[in-house]
């Protein structure tokens, strides 16, 4: 009787080490895929910086972008639109990256200037893509949609000033809807989600328009002629208040006063702002670059 007690107890040894074995290996793997990842996303962020340093291009940065989306049309076509819909949060912010390098690089500004500034956007760019990007918290997922939403807007206005309105006011729409319904979806409720983010879009995209027809944007310091379009604040601050209401909402079945008087005051402040004391220092509609 003893000797099978042994055997058994050394037969569950050996499977000990081995699972811790195979334990080892998996986390190895899982710190070398994790490195993969980071490298893979850095290399594309310089990569995409290089190619509008170098040809100018802004095709051709578009279809590295859409490369490095090859995921979501990694399933039956049936599954596509879902897919579009679920990450067009994240190929908006990572169009807009390279449309704000491409009008960093044509900003008539000194060339140690250009490199500085597109220098910072890689750095955010990785931020995004490393960290904020990957995370599914509430606070996480709404902080993503303002960025989409504000680096969505700044592209629009910085690249398409020219262009024929109802485009405008259409890119305009898009960015409106796919924030909204990504910072809906945080939440457990997918009855409205479609009607609040096309609510939400027909906004923005009216504010948009709009804008087009008198659009002023502020000189960053240090920056030379690259400048941020006043709508872009604008839809921001509103976002935010939007925000805070539906999550009182939510939460409480009605709007708290309480709850929303300071996004409602610093909104109105920031605006106030804008329209009172830096306007005249604005650049018109002739131009963002």
């Amino acid at each position: 009787m003893g000797l099978p007690a042994k055997a058994d107890r050394a037969k569950r040894g050996i499977l000990a080490i081995d699972m811790e074995f195979l334990k080892t290996i998996k986390k190895k793997r899982s710190v070398l895929s994790e490195f993969v990842y980071a490298g893979l996303n850095i290399g594309m962020a310089i990569l995409l910086m290089i190619v509008i340093r170098t040809t100018g291009s802004l095709l051709l940065a578009f279809v590295l972008v859409l490369m490095g989306k090859w995921r979501i049309f990694a399933v039956r076509p049936r599954f596509w639109l879902a897919n579009i819909q679920a990450n067009l949060v994240s190929v908006i912010v990572s169009v807009s990256y390279v449309v704000l390098l491409y009008v960093v690089n044509n900003s008539g500004a000194s060339d140690n200037q250009i490199l500085i500034i597109q220098g910072i956007l890689v750095l955010l760019d990785v931020g995004w893509l490393l960290f904020l990007k990957s995370q599914s918290k509430r606070i996480y997922i709404v902080a993503q949609a303002a960025i989409a939403l504000f680096v969505g807007v700044t592209a629009i206005y910085s690249l398409a000033y020219n262009w024929i309105g109802s485009v405008v006011v259409v890119l305009v729409w898009l960015v409106g809807y796919a924030t909204a319904r990504h910072a809906l979806g945080s939440y457990d409720e997918e009855n409205h989600t479609e009607l609040l983010s096309l609510v939400w879009s027909l906004f923005v995209a009216e504010l948009g328009w709009l804008a087009y027809s008198w659009t002023i944007a502020y000189r960053l310091p240090v920056s030379g002629n690259i400048l941020i379009p006043q709508v872009s604040i604008f839809m921001l601050g509103f976002g935010f208040l939007a925000y805070k209401a539906y999550d009182s909402i939510y939460h409480h079945q009605k709007i708290r006063m309480n709850e929303l008087i300071l996004p409602l005051v610093f909104t109105i402040g920031i605006i106030a702002i804008l329209l009172i004391f830096f306007n005249g220092a604005s650049t018109g509609s002739s131009g963002l670059t």
